[in-house]
């Protein structure tokens, strides 16, 4: 059995792992902007097309639910829909059926994103080192981690 750490380790920076996640976010972030350059987007954007990408050709998916999915609130939400609305790759419209919902397509060239942005996860790949089961394994991690701290958290 290990003795317990002294205060001062446990409260060193390169010990902490929100440091350690924070880091490897922005890390993230900078090899996304490089990857997503040719594609015109940013990584919130991206995030948007592949949840859009997911539903069934033609559908159309709610602003309430993109933003559950991405677990992002419609003031974050709203102008990364206009700039891709703006840049011709979705489309918003009022719900015929419930006026205050707005439904979100991705348009012809939001569709045809989709083959060029395959390349991405291969280049995060190529980038990590990691083969496809440590980037599962990894993934499925920190799923349990956020499922975890969504629990811990109040409210």
């Amino acid at each position: 059995m290990t003795s317990p750490r002294p205060a001062e380790d446990l409260l060193r920076l390169d010990r902490q792992i929100c440091f350690s996640l924070n880091a490897a976010s922005r890390a993230f972030g900078g090899l996304y902007r490089v990857l997503l350059k040719d594609l015109g987007l940013t990584y919130p954007q991206y995030l948007v097309m592949l949840a859009l990408w997911e539903e069934p050709a033609g559908a159309a998916l709610p602003v309430k639910r993109l933003g559950e999915r991405l677990r992002l609130d419609s003031g974050t939400l709203s102008p990364l829909l206009k700039r891709l609305e703006a840049n011709g790759f979705v489309r918003r419209e009022r719900s015929a059926r419930d006026e205050r919902s707005v439904l979100v397509t991705p348009t012809e060239a939001g569709v045809a994103l989709k083959e060029r942005a395959a390349e991405v996860p291969r280049g995060i790949a190529r980038a990590t080192g990691f083969d496809l089961a440590e980037i599962e394994e990894l993934r499925e991690r920190l799923n349990r981690l956020t499922e975890a701290l969504d629990a811990a958290t109040p409210g």
